[in-house]
C-alpha cells in the first residue's frame, strides 16, 4: 500500500529550482525619517534642475517646494537630520546661527539648557515647588476709588461737619469697633474725611457681619469698599478717628448693665424698600419706632401693615432700653420731629385708608443726635430746625 504522506515530502523536497520556496514579503513599512529624506531629495532635484533653490513663485509644485524648504530650515531638528543630504549647502546658514562655539568654562555654565548645574536660586531647583495652588484667601471684592458724580449733594454735609467741629459741637474720637459704621457718620482716614453715605444688606461668613458700603470721600471720590474693609483702615491707621457729638458721652460709654436693670424695650430706626415711586423717591425717610419684641419678629410681616407703608423695611439702627419707659421716649421723639412727619395716605389689603405718623423726613445723623441727647436728658434745650435741617439749641 502507498504511503501518500511519505511520497508528498519526497516530492517538496526534490524542488531544484525553488518553486515551492515560500519567501517572506519585503517590508513597505515607510519611516518618518525616510518620507523627511525623500522630500528634500526633490528639492535637490529642483535645484540641480533650475540652478537655483525654489522661490514663492506662481507655479503651485515650485511654491510647495519653497514652503517645504522653510519648514525643514525652522525646524532644528530636520535640519541636523538632512545636513548629510545637503549637496547644495541649503540648510548650513540655518543651522549655523542656532549652533554655540563653545570656547571656555563659563560658555558650558551659560548654555545650561535643562539647568543641570544651576545654582541653589534657580528656577529649574529641584527643591522649589512650581505649579503648586497656594492657599490664599482673596478678598471678595476689591474696592477702588472713583469721582463721585453727585458730590454736590454731600458737600454742604461736610462744611457742616466742620463747621460742628470748630464750634466744639462734635468732636473726634478714636475708632473703637465695626458696630460704629452706620449711615449719616463720619470718620477721617488717612487725613480725609469719609462719609458712610450708604450700608448695604449685612450678611454673616465665619461669623463676622459684613456689608457693602457706599463712602464719600471729602476729596470728590467714592469708594464702595466694605463694612469690614473700611474697619480695618480706621484700625491700622494710628490717626484713624470718627466724628461724634459733645452729647454723645454719656451713650457712647455706657454704664454696665447689672441684674438689677430692667430691659425695657427696644427703640428702632428703619428705612422703607417699598417700590411706589411716591415713596421711593423721599431722599433721607426713616420711621422712629419702638418695639417690646425683637424687631425682626416685629417687621416680618411689613408688607401687610400699613405703618410699615405695605411694603418690606430695612434696619437701620437699634437702641435696647433699660429702666425707663420707651413708649414715652418714642413719642418725645415723634414730637421732636414733627415739622417734618411724612404726610402721605396708604391703603391696606382691604382698600382702607391710613395716614402712618412714625415716618419722617430728616437725616439718620440729626435722628441719632437726638436720640443721644433724649438718653442724657438734655433734648429740652434743643429743638430741630426744618428749614436749616439740623438740631439747634434753644437757649
Amino acid at each position: 500500500m502507498i504511503d501518500f504522506e511519505k511520497e508528498l515530502a519526497l516530492i517538496l523536497q526534490d524542488d531544484p529550482l525553488g518553486l515551492l520556496t515560500i519567501k517572506p514579503r519585503a517590508s513597505l513599512t515607510i519611516s518618518a525619517d525616510d518620507r523627511l529624506i525623500a522630500s528634500f531629495a526633490e528639492i535637490n532635484r529642483f535645484v540641480h534642475e533650475h540652478g537655483a533653490e525654489p522661490a514663492e513663485s506662481r507655479d503651485i509644485n515650485e511654491r510647495c517646494l519653497f514652503s517645504r524648504l522653510k519648514g525643514i530650515r525652522d525646524d532644528f531638528d530636520k535640519t541636523t537630520a538632512l545636513l548629510a543630504f545637503d549637496r547644495f549647502d541649503l540648510l548650513k546658514n540655518s543651522i549655523v546661527s542656532d549652533i554655540k562655539e563653545i570656547s571656555s568654562v563659563e560658555d558650558i555654565l551659560n548654555d545650561d539648557v535643562l539647568g543641570l548645574l544651576g545654582n541653589e536660586t534657580s528656577d529649574n531647583d529641584i527643591f522649589m515647588l512650581k505649579n503648586v495652588a497656594k492657599t490664599t484667601e482673596m478678598p471678595e471684592q476689591v474696592a477702588r476709588r472713583k469721582p463721585c458724580k453727585d458730590f454736590d449733594a454731600f458737600e454742604g454735609l461736610f462744611k457742616q461737619c466742620h463747621a460742628d467741629l470748630l464750634s466744639h459741637k462734635s468732636e473726634l474720637r478714636k475708632f473703637t469697633g465695626e458696630q460704629q459704621i452706620t449711615v449719616g457718620h463720619f470718620f477721617i482716614l488717612h487725613g480725609v474725611m469719609v462719609y458712610v453715605a450708604e450700608v448695604g444688606d449685612k450678611s454673616k461668613k465665619r461669623g463676622k457681619v459684613n456689608a457693602q458700603l457706599r463712602c464719600i470721600f471729602e476729596n470728590g471720590t467714592e469708594s464702595n469698599m466694605l463694612l469690614r474693609s473700611l474697619a480695618t483702615e480706621l484700625y491700622k491707621d494710628e490717626s484713624g478717628r470718627r466724628v461724634l457729638p459733645v452729647c454723645e458721652n454719656l451713650f457712647d460709654e455706657p454704664k454696665q448693665v447689672t441684674a438689677e436693670d430692667k430691659a425695657t424695650g427696644t427703640i428702632y430706626i428703619l428705612s422703607s424698600l417699598s417700590k411706589d415711586p411716591k415713596i421711593k423717591e423721599i431722599e433721607n425717610l426713616y420711621k422712629i419706632g419702638f418695639s417690646s419684641q425683637s424687631v425682626e419678629q416685629r417687621i416680618q410681616n411689613a408688607e401687610q401693615e400699613p405703618t410699615y407703608l405695605m411694603a418690606k423695611v430695612k434696619r437701620v439702627s437699634e437702641y435696647q432700653t433699660f429702666n425707663l419707659n420707651p413708649q414715652k421716649l418714642e413719642l418725645i421723639l415723634h414730637t421732636f420731629f414733627a415739622d417734618c412727619c411724612l404726610n402721605l395716605d396708604v391703603f391696606d389689603g382691604d382698600g382702607k385708608r391710613h395716614t402712618p405718623r412714625e415716618w419722617f423726613i430728616v437725616s439718620l445723623h440729626n435722628i441719632e443726635i437726638a436720640i443721644q441727647l433724649l438718653i442724657n436728658g438734655e433734648i429740652v434745650h434743643y429743638r430741630y430746625d426744618g428749614m436749616k435741617q439740623e438740631i439747634v439749641s434753644v437757649n
